[in-house]
Parts: C-alpha cells; sequence; structure tokens
C-alpha cells in the first residue's frame, strides 16, 4: 500500500505542479508585463489565454485532486494516517483553491474572454485584470499548501 500512496502522490504532484507554475507565472511575469501594454492588448491577450487556460486546465487540475483524494483514502485504509492526513490536507487547499478561483478568478477570466472574441470591448477591462490578479497571491498559497502536503504524503507512507 505504500507504493500505491507513493505513486497517487506522485501523479497529484505532477498534476498540481502545472496549475501551481501557472499561477506563480501569472503572479511573477505576467501581472508587472500586463501593467505596460494598453486596454486592447490586455483584452486580447488575458482574453484569448484564458479562452485557452479555462478550458485545458481543468485536466491536471482534476487528476491532482482525484489522486490526491485517492492516495488520501489508501493511505487512511492503510493505516498510513501520517499519510492520509496530509493527503486531506493537500485536498481541502486543493478544493480552497477551485472555491476561491471560481468565485474570484474565472468570472473575470470569462468576460476577458468574450471581450476577445467581440472584438476587445471591454472598458472595465484594466479594474477586472486588477481583480483577478489580486487574487494570485491567495491561489498560489493554496496550490503550495497543496503541494507541501502532497510531498509529505510520499515521504510519510
Amino acid at each position: 500500500m505504500t507504493t500505491a500512496v507513493q505513486a497517487l502522490a506522485i501523479v497529484a504532484i505532477l498534476a498540481n505542479a502545472v496549475i501551481y507554475g501557472t499561477d506563480v507565472f501569472s503572479a511573477v511575469v505576467q501581472r508587472p508585463a500586463l501593467a505596460h501594454v494598453d486596454d486592447r492588448a490586455l483584452i486580447a491577450m488575458m482574453g484569448n489565454i484564458h479562452r485557452y487556460g479555462d478550458r485545458r486546465l481543468p485536466v491536471p487540475g482534476t487528476i491532482g485532486l482525484l489522486a490526491a483524494l485517492a492516495g488520501a483514502i489508501t493511505a487512511a485504509v492503510a493505516g498510513l494516517a501520517p499519510a492520509a492526513v496530509a493527503g486531506f490536507v493537500a485536498c481541502a487547499a486543493l478544493l480552497a483553491w477551485l472555491v476561491f478561483f471560481n468565485k474570484v478568478a474565472a468570472p473575470v477570466n470569462r468576460r476577458l474572454a468574450k471581450a476577445a472574441e467581440n472584438g476587445g470591448e471591454l472598458p472595465e477591462a484594466r479594474s477586472l485584470q486588477d481583480r483577478s490578479d489580486g487574487a494570485l497571491g491567495a491561489l498560489v498559497l493554496f496550490q503550495s499548501v497543496a503541494l507541501i502536503a502532497q510531498c509529505v504524503m510520499v515521504t510519510a507512507a
């Protein structure tokens, strides 16, 4: 069972690292770069990024959450309490990320994507992007907690 828990935790780590990396890149590189483009460029760039990202990134996010949950349950059944607790902590962090993302960032993403598809008109684009950028710290924190907990799963199993 130890090997199964470790394998599931590694799958979760790899899948969630995609989301973590995206959020960190957005905070460290994309956010400051957007400060130097005009609103039409912001709408075109971010609208199209979200058009693709919001369709494709749920795949690794879902795989990561399901692998963490399966690993936590497997660890609990096997009596590997520290690994199970770490797995459930990872799941809680990922669920918190999902709720926060859907409440704060996703509505902005949809509006920017729609504006990009409809010719780039959205007078409040900059303030919407600022709202989404303001969520990045929490999103990175949730992903960091999840990844650390998943690493603990590997070592505690």
